[in-house]
């Protein structure tokens, strides 16, 4: 992948692959860890919850891949800036970066920095393991799931997909930096309606968070400052 040696066949003697899982969610990255030391095939040598202490890790484990998500709360980074530097320090690891949502961006990054896979993290854990026991021979691999949420993202002339009038009034008034007690202000409901509206719109954009929801709108000129309405 483009300057960086992907086979392995011939690197590595027979044995289990060994993984660091990196998730900032605790309980998901813990579960993931248990799951993977049931795998013959697979060892999991260590877990980070944050991308500092991944590249810690990752420099005294040396493992074969690393599992990582790709937005950590609080931090600037994401899976793939921290998946650039482990595979420039070691060009023969193997990244599989898990995702809620992938943009074009994302896969574009992706593909330059050399991450081998990226999958749904609602995905099944058979998925998972198919990509983890089979060492990559070369370019980035895209779960069929993940390529069908893009390409239904949007709509023939970029508008928001499938939003009603409520939900995408309350992304407008997120992109505007409202909270969800003002923006129910705004539009007259209830709070816990309101955190209806944006359950439903995160869902819908395929966002972890309000930020990312936000980040998303404005990106692809879904806002009502960026003449969308």
């Amino acid at each position: 992948m483009q300057g960086n040696d992907r086979g392995r066949d011939d690197a590595r003697v027979d044995g289990p692959r060994t993984v660091l899982v990196v998730d900032d969610h605790k309980t998901f990255a813990d579960l993931l860890e248990l799951a993977l030391q049931r795998d013959p095939a697979l060892d999991c040598v260590g877990v980070a919850y944050s991308i500092e202490s991944a590249l810690d890790r990752f420099d005294d484990l040396e493992p074969d891949i690393a599992v990582m998500d790709h937005r950590f709360a609080g931090s600037d980074l994401t899976g793939v800036d921290a998946a650039a530097v482990m595979i420039e320090r070691r060009p023969d690891t193997q990244v599989v970066l898990l995702t809620a949502h992938a943009d074009r961006r994302m896969l574009r990054d992706a593909a330059r920095v050399g991450i081998a896979s990226v999958l749904p993290k609602d995905g099944n854990l058979a998925d998972l393991r198919a990509v983890l026991v089979v060492r990559p021979t070369g370019g980035l691999v895209v779960h069929p799931a993940l390529l069908k949420s893009l390409v239904e993202s949007t709509d023939a002339d970029g508008r928001l997909p499938n939003l009603s009038a409520r939900e995408a009034e309350t992304l407008d008034l997120l992109t505007l930096g409202l909270d969800v007690r003002m923006i129910a202000d705004q539009m007259g409901v209830s709070v816990n309606t309101c955190r209806a509206y944006v359950k439903s719109v995160l869902a819908k954009l395929h966002a972890h968070s309000q930020l990312e929801a936000v980040a998303i709108a404005r990106r692809n000129g879904w806002t009502a400052e960026d003449g969308r309405r």
